[in-house]
């Protein structure tokens, strides 16, 4: 029927959010996608065959994750440019938020390839609205890389933010990420930890860092976690610390923007967060250094 509600249309790819945990959480529209595309892509097909058994749905599945997104992600493009439907899904959540169906929808977007979404659960936005913090404006980050260096060089970007900060973690890496949390914005900022949420041992922790360190030292991280941690603007208000604001008052004005740079900042970012800790605007600091 032409003007049969939410019609799934030929050459087009559906993103499908899927349960982070409820599986009463599942969309009817979503299942009505599901049902009706021509082909699903899913993260991790074994994982996915069992989430659509379960409502009763039996479709071509084809794998498409991290590690053959680039093949995959062509091969589903040209099967959309020809005229079949497809549903993207991820393991849990809604796909291309921390996830490598960003890159298809980017492929989708250069070929002229129509994408549409389908609402659902998002561990992050659900975190943010438990956390008891700021939630008009925030930041999403993710997993922090495995990396000591670079973990230390993508904490060092966010030190100053203003906004509510979300990241992802999983039980094993816990401690360590609130260690490197604390070196970064200290012990005594706001923090959430929201565990397995939608599932029967969900949990909220509101405290601060410092205090999440000490109860993890004795108790073991269990579950999956998003970390909502106070933003500076929401920690300080309008005054920060004056250690903070003196930290670089031994630097000249170039020493101070390399230091954000070897940080791994590119240059203008480099420049607006040293003009911040000297209290002064970007421009204002951009005309010191081209003096």
């Amino acid at each position: 029927m032409e003007n049969e509600k939410n019609k799934v249309k030929a050459g087009v790819l559906y993103l499908v959010a899927t349960p982070i945990g409820n599986l009463a959480d599942m969309t009817e529209r979503g299942k009505k996608v599901l049902s009706e595309v021509d082909f699903i892509a899913a993260e991790d097909t074994r994982n996915s065959l069992k989430l659509l058994s379960l409502f009763g749905i039996r479709k071509e599945l084809v794998s498409y994750f991290e590690h053959n997104k680039k093949a995959s992600g062509e091969r589903i493009v040209e099967r959309l440019q020809n005229g079949e439907s497809c549903a993207l899904i991820t393991d849990a959540g809604m796909p291309a938020i921390s996830d490598p169906g960003e890159d298809i929808v980017r492929m989708c977007a250069d070929a002229g390839v129509v994408v549409s979404v389908i609402p659902g659960a998002c561990a992050a936005v659900s975190a943010l609205a438990l956390s008891g913090l700021c939630t008009g404006k925030f930041a999403f980050e993710g997993f922090l890389s495995a990396n000591k260096g670079e973990r230390e060089k993508r904490l060092a970007v966010i030190r100053h933010e203003e906004r509510t900060l979300i990241f992802y973690e999983a039980p094993h890496k816990l401690k360590r990420t609130l260690d490197a949390l604390a070196d970064t914005f200290g012990k005594e900022r706001k923090i959430s930890l929201c565990r397995e949420i939608t599932k029967l041992n969900e949990d909220v922790m509101r405290t601060t860092i410092g205090e999440a360190i000490a109860f993890y030292d004795v108790n073991e991280p269990r579950g999956e976690y998003v970390l909502i941690v106070e933003g500076e603007a929401e920690a300080f208000g309008d005054e920060r610390p004056v250690q903070v604001q003196n930290d670089f008052s031994a630097l000249s004005p170039e020493e101070h923007v390399q230091h954000y740079m070897d940080s791994g900042m590119q240059k203008m970012d480099a420049i607006k967060a040293a003009a911040k800790d000297r209290g002064m605007t970007k421009s204002e600091l951009y005309k010191i250094l081209n003096t």
